[in-house]
């Protein structure tokens, strides 16, 4: 009998129910332009549909079961948004790619660092997988959207594969950002023993002060530099102190004068 049997969903009429496409659009302009294998079939879309799709242009591989809408150019927080929801359930953006996003230091590769509890993330084509051990739900935010390590654990994991000064740096930015917060800080080192971040962390809390050297060029490190070699060199300061490094590297002398 007519209108008897299941209700199909209209996918290419307007009506109660959003065409499909539309949908996965408002889904992707939500996530940087991607979207996962597992969204689509959530919506009732067959894995031969999304074949289809991706041969008509309609959707574009990324990684296996991750794939961008409409076009294949992503954003870096489209590239890093991909590669988190590449590595499954409870996988994060992590140490470079993550301090990237947090804005405490530029990262230009072309692969992303993925951080999966428990276990090692799976090693795929632009991602570095890396293991969640003792990673807990406090060691977790959303920035922008992306599932990304808390701000501590970013400076942990930065401490495992950044030298000293490049670390210093990150603590200088994050304050510069007001991002610091030392009291999470100092708990997650308490349970982070074994970490091999965790001796530098610590020389950099305790002998840096962050905001101190903050330096806005080559040419400033480089003045920093040369300073922290030399005696009779005093330490410049940085622009968010009295004046910046170039103006003191044009002076005639390190003196420390502070006049201007």
């Amino acid at each position: 009998m007519e209108g008897s049997g299941p209700k199909r969903r209209d996918i290419g009429r307007s009506g109660p129910n959003p065409p499909l496409d539309r949908v996965i659009a408002e889904i992707a302009q939500r996530q940087h332009n991607v979207i996962a294998l597992r969204q689509l079939c959530a919506l009732g879309i067959s894995t031969s549909a999304v074949r289809s799709r991706v041969a008509s242009g309609r959707l574009h591989r990324v990684h296996t079961g991750v794939y961008a809408v409409g076009h294949a150019k992503l954003t870096a927080k489209g590239r890093w948004l991909a590669a988190v929801l590449a590595g499954g359930d409870g996988a994060v953006l992590s140490h470079r790619s993550a301090g990237a996003l947090w804005g405490l230091r530029p990262d230009n590769r072309p692969i992303s660092d993925v951080t999966s509890r428990g276990r090692a993330g799976r090693q795929r084509e632009g991602i570095v997988g890396h293991r969640g051990d003792g990673l807990m739900p406090l060691d977790v935010t959303f920035v922008d959207g992306i599932p990304c390590t808390s701000l501590a654990r970013t400076l942990l994991d930065l401490a495992e594969v950044v030298d000293r000064r490049s670390l210093e740096r990150v603590f200088d930015r994050a304050e510069t950002l007001r991002l610091l917060d030392m009291g999470p800080l100092e708990e997650l080192l308490e349970r982070s023993n074994g970490r091999r971040g965790v001796k530098l962390l610590r020389i950099v809390l305790a002998e840096h002060d962050p905001g101190s050297t903050l330096t806005e060029s080559e040419l400033e490190e480089l003045l920093l530099g040369v300073c922290r070699t030399r005696r009779d060199c005093p330490p410049p300061r940085s622009t968010h102190g009295w004046r910046s490094m170039t103006e003191l590297a044009s002076g005639p002398t390190f003196s420390g004068d502070r006049s201007a």
